[in-house]
């Protein structure tokens, strides 16, 4: 799946030796074996080297993939429907998780301005330096008059009331590769060979993980993955949350689906110049790492920590319940018939089932929010979780 990828620069490929030099010396120093999720954490954001935190652009045509609020500010005007109401049943303030290239953060920011709710304080957790400098440069562009509203922080707040957005934020976290095998679990994960090439090594599951995937509909022989750390992270907001709400968008499934015997052998894929392949070796820190979000297991770790289950709908029905197609109607009304043609392609993909309408979810979680969800008044499937 990766004979067609564009040939990285003299540069990037130096990047990338010296992010498997690293890589390397952490093996050898752990006894020649670490799992995948480690794997996938120093590939993805280790400092200054991994791909999150190096200086390429990951974002739009000139990046490796294109989101949401990438494609459309429509994206971001209908999100801001559903924000306000949180924003309205507890604090004027939002947090985004992960804010990509900052086009999300601007739109929502004008949106809730426009609608004579623009929040008090918009807060962006992001961890990449080159990130938070992209996002600066797209809000002093595009909203700056709002920039002084905007705080970035390192870590997750010790308390918080508002809404916590998270858009295509679950599907990078590190996730451990499971085998389900005849004589039990075992872990997948990455050691090196004679030639100093990275390969797939197992090693019997820990407790953690077997108690993980203890009732995970699945029957040996098998392989798939299993997130820890998206699951760690939604219990966290249950510690953390005084009133509010999470938003989470994602590609993914409910754990019946998920773990189908259809999906024997897992759903990473990586992603270079708009092209998915599957060999997370290929030149580690210059393509994106993803896996398919278990929307079941975080509900059950939201719950669990003593949040609501609020909503879970697919992107499209979310989007039309927040009243996209009315956004839509009015941005043709106003534009001319070129930007008009390029504004209803683009919500289509969003909205199609057979692009991002689908196979993008969005789940609700919340403490001490006393209403329904517009996002979720109807096609709302919690039954299905």
């Amino acid at each position: 799946m990766r004979t067609q990828l564009p040939e990285p620069s003299a540069d990037a490929q130096d990047a990338s030796r010296a992010l498997v030099e690293l890589i390397a010396r952490e093996i050898q120093a752990a006894g020649g074996w670490i799992s995948f999720a480690r794997y996938m954490e120093l590939a993805l954001y280790a400092p200054g080297l991994g791909y999150y935190a190096g200086g390429s652009r990951k974002f739009g045509e000139a990046g490796d993939f294109v989101t949401a609020p990438e494609l459309t500010p429509l994206f971001g005007q209908a999100l801001a429907v559903q924000v306000a109401q949180v924003l309205a049943a507890s604090a004027p303030v939002v947090l985004e998780a992960g804010a990509g290239s900052g086009r999300l953060a601007a739109d929502l920011l004008l949106a809730l301005e426009r609608m004579g709710q623009p929040p008090e304080r918009y807060l962006i957790l992001e961890l990449s330096g080159e990130l938070r400098a992209r996002q600066q440069e797209t809000l002093a562009a595009e909203a700056p008059h709002l920039l002084e509203r905007v705080t970035w922080l390192d870590a997750l707040p010790e308390g918080f009331s508002g809404c916590v957005v998270g858009n295509e934020v679950l599907d990078a976290m590190p996730v451990h590769a499971l085998e389900w095998s005849e004589g039990g679990l075992l872990e997948r994960g990455v050691a090196m060979d004679a030639e100093g090439r990275f390969i797939d090594a197992s090693r019997p599951a820990d407790a953690v993980l077997r108690e993980a995937a203890a009732d995970l509909p699945v029957t040996a022989p098998y392989r798939n993955e299993l997130s820890l750390a998206a699951r760690a992270w939604t219990a966290e907001w249950g510690h953390r949350l005084v009133r509010g709400a999470l938003l989470l968008i994602d590609y993914g499934l409910p754990g019946h689906e998920l773990y189908h015997p259809q999906r024997d052998g897992g759903t990473v894929r990586c992603h270079y110049r708009h092209r998915s392949h599957d060999d997370p070796y290929w030149w580690p820190g210059l393509s994106d790492i993803t896996s398919h979000v278990d929307f079941t297991a975080i509900a059950e770790a939201g719950h669990g920590a003593g949040l609501d289950v609020l909503g879970y709908t697919s992107q499209a029905s979310f989007l039309m319940n927040c009243g996209i197609a009315g956004l839509l109607d009015a941005r043709r009304d106003g534009a001319p018939g070129a930007a008009a043609l390029r504004a209803g392609g683009a919500v289509n993909v969003l909205l199609s089932p057979n692009e991002m309408g689908e196979l993008f979810k969005v789940i609700a979680l919340g403490r001490g929010i006393p209403m329904s969800l517009v996002g979720f008044i109807r096609g709302d499937r919690l039954h299905a979780l």
